[in-house]
């Protein structure tokens, strides 16, 4: 369960409380269930309303399945960090999942430090500062590609037939069409592994990228493309320029 809905319901059952409180308690408002028909009226509503609100809220926090966007429709960093979590409970490939969910969280980090330190070295008008952001901005946009490919993948992950695949034993089967399912199960797990170490070479090259910035006393917008990270950065971008999911 994801602790932040959990947050949300005991500030809902706080609120609540805090409500009643002020309106029920002879301190403050003075609304007295048992005394006049419009104070008791008043009141009783009140609770009515304080129990349904709650038991609407518990359902729609704690229990009500969220409401999943399609991967094609998935733009921002909470839909992609919403994205993975749908598949949390998929313990064969729970190690994988969480790495995704961490990488997505330093990159969300490693952006906002980049973008904070070309605001305190350049003017965001100077083409050095433009340079840097434009080839952040490529960088990123590939990371969360290579997320949107492990979600298209995982949409069509069986968990189920992948342990059947996995745990057969020889004889119920050809030998040759267990081999053929391993081998389709082996490429989804290659090809989710590899799109994580591709990521993970990203966020280091991010962090290189702000070493080289940080130890620049003084740039020529011409020496920016001879920068070695800059150089790398620009080679794997082109490298994965025809990168299809």
């Amino acid at each position: 369960m994801n602790p932040i809905k959990y947050i949300k319901f005991a500030g809902l059952v706080i609120g609540i409380l805090v409500l009643n409180v002020l309106v029920l308690s002879p301190g403050f408002l003075g609304v007295e269930i048992g005394g006049s028909a419009l104070s008791t009226a008043f009141g009783v509503t009140l609770l009515v309303a304080s129990a349904i609100v709650l038991l609407y809220g518990s359902y729609v926090l704690l229990f009500k399945p969220p409401v999943v966007l399609p991967v094609k429709e998935i733009k921002t960093h909470e839909d992609y960090v919403e994205g993975l979590n749908q598949y949390k409970h998929v313990k064969s490939l729970e190690e994988d999942i969480n790495l995704a969910l961490e990488q997505l969280e330093r990159m969300k980090k490693k952006r906002g430090t980049l973008l904070n330190v070309l605001n305190q070295r350049f003017d965001p008008a100077e083409l050095s500062y433009k340079k840097f952001e434009s080839v952040t901005y490529e960088v990123e946009k590939l990371f969360y590609l290579n997320i949107k490919s492990i979600l298209n993948r995982l949409s069509i992950f069986d968990e189920s037939e992948f342990l059947i695949v996995m745990n057969q034993k020889p004889g119920k089967f050809s030998r040759e069409l267990l081999q053929e399912k391993t081998n389709v199960y082996n490429e989804f797990i290659s090809f989710m592994r590899n799109s994580l170490s591709t990521n993970e070479e990203i966020l280091l090259k991010l962090d290189k990228l702000l070493v080289e910035i940080s130890r620049l006393d003084s740039l020529e917008p011409g020496d920016i493309d001879n920068m070695p990270c800059m150089q790398e950065i620009d080679s794997l971008i082109k490298q994965t320029k025809y990168y299809k999911q």
